[in-house]
């Protein structure tokens, strides 16, 4: 049976979501599964509070900087080869992940991760669209294909507590392996045979400045939160950020196929929907780091009870994103996106008094009420963004919409988790006696606690837990700010603006 004749039945092309989706759900997977183990990740390696923001961060800056270039060289050799690339290299890189020495190993395993994840997350659509020609079909492979994406992205720290429950940290990554065997083979009885269009160009120059512009702002913001601040790290931050903002957009002034034009935000609908698809992730993302922190560390939760409890915000965008999606020609996408933020922003208020209160139920209500606001979002943001556009611009804007996802997440830890460490070395109040040390970061004084045995052990955790439990609050008081004015601009940006659906 060849690839082409076994996309002709709809169980070949059913298999054939199945297969993408495995790609899709191991890419997103990987943004959050380690929330829940890197408390045991940081104290096996020794890894520093700078080693730790690039051990999270270091996968959405490569797969944000690759993803404009990748789905362009999927035209040019063909998506089918791009997913088996991509498959491959994401497998190797879960094995040096797993087994990695050290901490500068496993950052530099958590780059390849993005490299394979980059390599194949355009692919997973693009083949979705080549293999289904029935609108109706495609729309309903689409709206599974991006459920599965959100989905993932919000179970990834029960995934890695149950892992943890009885495995190491690296089985985080090994778990990854299976999926992408069974994925590979696969593939070649249930994708279309490649289209490759050699004519296409593909410009990897553009990808290496955005990597450097990504890469410089996430300096930037780690070593600006920072106390004290590393002067001259932030200056040569700031040189790269404008050199490499500046030498992308210059490039694509000069590329008869450039990968991103500014003139395409000019579109309401696509404006507002990678506003909705980054704020989402920023919320989603930034928001189970920091919970996920503070549960283990300063309430002591295991990991497994940590990645139930911030599931409470997937079991909310379950709720609303398959019913949102199949309601978006009755409500509108106006509604869907503002008032899907305004219902987020009501549900990050709740979980922002967690961080005062400290009641169980705060949280879980205030993140499936969360989650029931930016499952709307989502569902309806990647739509906004590829039909608010005209047709020749539906390639260029389905690349911005994979980056905005990536994008949020990104500077999400890269924001939230350095400012809480920030704040809470401000807040933290050093008990007499303890090292000073302990109030570098939560991690350092709970390690610091548990590896001595001093009349001030008592006082330093809850010390360390007060100050965290309130940088926590004003953290999540900063989302609830970022929410609140996303659903007020997109309401006023979306006035009257209508999207034309597939039938």
């Amino acid at each position: 049976m060849n690839a082409q004749s076994a996309n002709t039945g709809p169980l070949q092309r059913w298999l054939l979501l199945a297969t993408v989706g495995v790609g899709i759900t191991i890419i997103t997977l990987d943004n959050t599964i380690l929330y829940t183990a890197l408390p045991s990740l940081v104290e096996d390696l020794g890894a520093t509070s700078t080693q730790q923001l690039w051990i999270v961060n270091i996968y959405a800056i490569v797969i944000a900087g690759l993803l404009l270039g990748t789905g362009t060289l999927g035209d040019k050799i063909g998506h089918r080869r791009m997913f088996i690339a991509g498959l491959i290299i994401f497998g190797c890189a879960s094995l040096l992940a797993a087994f990695a020495p050290s901490a500068a190993m496993l950052i530099l395993g958590r780059a390849l991760l993005a490299v394979g994840g980059a390599t194949m997350m355009p692919s997973t659509l693009s083949l979705i669209r080549l293999t289904f020609t029935n609108p109706a079909e495609l729309n309903l492979a689409i709206g599974i294909w991006g459920s599965l994406s959100t989905v993932s992205a919000t179970l990834g720290p029960i995934v890695g507590g149950l892992l943890l429950e009885a495995y190491w940290w690296g089985s985080c990554f090994l778990v990854n392996v299976p999926l992408v065997i069974a994925a590979l083979v696969a593939v070649p009885f249930v994708a279309p045979p490649d289209r490759a269009n050699p004519d296409k160009h593909w410009d990897f120059s553009s990808s290496v400045y955005a990597m450097i512009t990504l890469v410089s702002a996430v300096m930037l913001i780690k070593e600006g939160t920072h106390a004290p601040q590393n002067w001259p790290v932030i200056g040569v931050a700031v040189v790269l950020l404008l050199l490499g903002g500046w030498a992308f957009t210059r490039r694509q002034e000069g590329l008869e196929q450039p990968l991103i034009t500014l003139d395409i935000f000019r579109y309401p609908a696509f404006r507002c929907g990678a506003l909705g698809a980054a704020l989402s992730m920023f919320a989603l993302a930034g928001l189970q780091y920091v919970i996920t922190q503070k549960l283990q560390l300063a309430d002591g939760l295991s990991p497994l009870r940590s990645g139930v409890y911030v599931t409470f915000a997937a079991m909310g965008a379950l709720a609303t994103s398959i019913y949102a999606g199949a309601r978006l020609a009755q409500f509108g996408i106006r509604r869907l996106i503002a008032g899907g933020f305004g219902v987020a922003t009501i549900g990050a208020a709740i979980v922002c008094l967690y961080g005062f209160w400290g009641w169980t139920p705060i949280l879980l209500s205030g993140l499936f009420i969360k989650g029931m606001g930016l499952g709307a979002v989502m569902a309806v943001a990647s739509i906004a963004m590829i039909s608010g556009v005209p047709s020749h611009r539906a390639g260029m804007a389905s690349s911005v919409e994979e980056v905005s996802y990536e994008f949020g997440s990104l500077t999400s830890i890269a924001v939230l988790g350095s400012l809480v460490t920030a704040l809470y070395s401000a807040l933290f109040v050093l008990p007499a006696g303890a090292p000073e040390s302990a109030g570098e970061s939560l991690h350092s004084a709970v390690h610091i606690a548990h590896s001595t045995e001093a009349s001030w052990t008592e006082p330093l955790l809850a010390a360390a837990g007060t100050a965290y439990s309130h940088a926590f609050a004003l953290v999540s008081g900063l989302v609830v700010v970022v929410l609140a004015a996303g659903s007020l601009y997109t309401a006023r940006i979306l006035r009257g603006v209508t999207v034309k659906l597939e039938d």
